[in-house]
């Protein structure tokens, strides 16, 4: 499937909450396939529907040489904590201590409708908890202490590829059911 452009810090789609899944059905199997093909082009360890411009509770990952994905997910996070780097796709060559649950089970559907559990720690936790806050309008940075997330947006502003243009939100059929699109 073709690989599709990434969207950028900035991009108004990166802040808005993503909508429910409603339709298991051949389109919402090409955007999986869309994001698996995307994130393992960046490479990346995962990529949320919003950042390819589609506003639906939908993310991959790439972990511990494991692909998978989860829609419409619901979390349960450990009350340990982890402390790691973390990045963005969205925000090229940005990476912070971000603190994170140390692990989760993760509830949700697989692309074809049928009910998954999903229990990982460390990275894929982290991975999950990342991609699911971008499902929220959520970016990693806002996890940040104040001092941290400022020298962050710092060296946002001072990227070669910060206020690039970018493309133009793609509708999906499921983002527009119910919307009067």
């Amino acid at each position: 499937m073709p690989i599709q452009p990434i969207r950028l810090f900035g991009d108004p789609v990166l802040r808005k909450p993503a909508l429910e899944v409603v339709d298991f059905d051949k389109e919402l199997r090409k955007l999986v396939e869309d994001l698996t093909d995307t994130m393992l082009d960046a490479p990346g360890a995962g990529l949320a529907a919003p950042q390819i411009g589609v506003g639906l509770r939908a993310f991959t990952w790439y972990v511990d040489g494991e692909v998978g994905h989860l829609i419409n997910p619901r979390l349960e996070l450990s009350a340990e904590l982890q402390d790691g780097l973390e990045g963005c796709l969205s925000l090229p060559e940005l990476t912070y201590e971000c603190q994170r649950a140390m692990s989760l089970v993760a509830h949700g559907f697989d692309m074809h409708g049928e009910p998954v559990t999903i229990q990982g720690s460390d990275l894929l936790a982290r991975a999950i908890q990342h991609e699911t806050d971008h499902l929220d309008g959520v970016l990693f940075i806002d996890r940040l202490d104040t001092a941290t997330r400022k020298a962050a947006m710092k060296e946002i502003r001072e990227s070669e590829w910060f206020g690039l243009e970018r493309p133009a939100v793609k509708l999906s059929p499921h983002a527009t059911r119910g919307l009067g699109i």
